[in-house]
């Protein structure tokens, strides 16, 4: 029989060695591969699509995030917010320019460089990095070739200094995400000095990209076992053989992208000015007023998210503002039509036509003129009838008004006019019952004469 010494020694051995065992077996791989989808320009809802899903995802339920993306570009604060996300991510996110066809243009190309892996499908092109959202000259490609490495961070000095000043900005910016992943930092300042664009296979070639991959399974079996630098420490991926899991934008992605669209946003912003006067002008009517402050606040939202140029909204409140005047002053047209005019002014600078996806529609833009003009010429119709029509209430409404004499005496006496009793004088006598009409009005006093 056991001794109790021995028995307890057994029972801690057998304990150690269950308890090393378990520390031993090593945490569960991840077993998917995250697909997020970047189709057109990137603008706050991508960014808030992407930044979503990349800080929602773990290690231990993610082993990379793909984002295929097809993009012409899009804002800078959009695309810097992505990129934070990329680099803080835990998890190795992959840029896939695909499907063959697409590109990564302008902010697609930083986000690429950002990625720890950059890669393209057969018969995609990937530059045009220069920013456009302030415009300005880009330097020739002649003068550049002359220049020498040490002054290739340099703009053109012909160029003004605010031009200048977001190139050689946006120049440093994608040096460093070259730098972090290893990738060519000299093209990359020249598809921002200059708007060059390569096709997949010269990216690869000149380590632009890491990969062409004719899809997401391609892409995957090439890059598994390759190294990648996450949060400044080399992770190995293992990538082959992970299922692939697409998550498409949901509905708020899908609200948000519709919101942010500047010709929504534009029609929202004028519902919402027209709502609200037609409250003001007509109180008690409710729903003008109430969808019209529902339409402004969401276009205001919106507009808080788009670059806008803060000039061309105001001449198109001016605009508003002029075409309702015209309406209330009649001043034969003059100032309606430079209501009409600064209307449309204003509508195409409010926002900078360069920005790739997010430039307004000059059909919009003709519409949403002609249905202000449209209003403003039924206003000022409804106006003139309104001037036009006999005076109904009122003193006025008595001038003209027929009567019945109740009694008279001597020159003056009284008569029923509109079913009320008024002192009445007249040029002659006039006996009970007869039917007068009213010439004028003096206080209380009515002038008749007999019809």
């Amino acid at each position: 029989m056991m001794r109790p010494r021995a028995m307890i020694v057994l029972l801690a051995m057998l304990f150690a060695t269950q308890l090393l065992a378990t520390l031993a077996i090593p945490a569960r791989a991840a077993e998917r591969a995250l697909v997020l989808d970047v189709d057109g320009a990137i603008g706050p809802a991508v960014a808030d699509y992407v930044v979503r899903e990349l800080r929602g995802t773990t290690p231990s339920q993610v082993g990379v995030i793909v984002l295929r993306m097809n993009t012409p570009g899009g804002l800078d604060t959009s695309m810097r917010q992505i990129i934070s996300a990329i680099l803080a991510s835990p998890v190795p996110v992959v840029t896939y320019v695909a499907p063959s066809g697409a590109r990564a243009a302008s902010a697609g190309t930083y986000i690429a460089y950002a990625s720890a892996i950059a890669a393209m499908a057969p018969g995609t092109n990937i530059g045009a990095a220069t920013p456009v959202q302030l415009g300005g000259p880009m330097l020739p490609g002649g003068a550049e070739q002359k220049q020498s490495r040490q002054q290739q961070d340099k703009t053109d000095e012909t160029g003004d200094t605010e031009t200048r000043k977001v190139v050689n900005d946006a120049i440093a910016y994608i040096r460093s995400l070259a730098a972090l992943n290893g990738r060519n930092a000299d093209w990359a300042a020249d598809a921002v000095r200059s708007a060059v664009s390569l096709p997949a296979t010269d990216a690869l070639s000149l380590h632009v990209v890491d990969v062409i991959a004719n899809d997401v399974p391609d892409l995957l079996r090439q890059i598994d076992g390759r190294t990648v630098m996450i949060a400044g420490k080399p992770l190995r991926l293992a990538t082959a053989g992970l299922d692939v899991a697409t998550v498409p934008p949901d509905w708020r992605t899908e609200l948000l992208a519709l919101v942010t669209n500047p010709n929504v946003a534009f029609i929202l912003l004028l519902i919402g000015v027209y709502g609200l006067i037609l409250e003001f002008f007509n109180p008690g009517a409710v729903a003008p007023g109430l969808i019209g402050a529902i339409s402004l606040f969401v276009a205001l939202y919106a507009l808080a998210l788009l670059p806008i140029n803060y000039a061309g909204a105001a001449l198109v409140l001016i605009g508003i503002g002029l075409m309702i005047a015209e309406a209330h002053i009649g001043a034969f047209g003059a100032i309606g039509v430079g209501g009409v005019a600064a209307f449309v002014i204003g509508a195409l600078m409010m926002f900078p036509s360069r920005v790739p996806g997010l430039a307004l529609s000059y059909a919009v833009v003709i519409g949403t003129a002609i249905c202000s003009a449209a209003l403003f010429l039924l206003a000022l119709a409804v106006l003139l009838r309104s001037r036009k029509r006999p005076v109904v209430t009122g003193g006025e409404a008595l001038i003209g008004a027929a009567g019945e004499a109740v009694f008279w005496q001597g020159g003056e006496g009284r008569v029923r006019v509109k079913g009320e009793i008024w002192l009445a004088r007249a040029d002659a006598p006039l006996a009970a019952g007869t039917h007068v009409k009213v010439l004028d009005r003096d206080g209380l006093v009515l002038r008749v004469q007999p019809l």
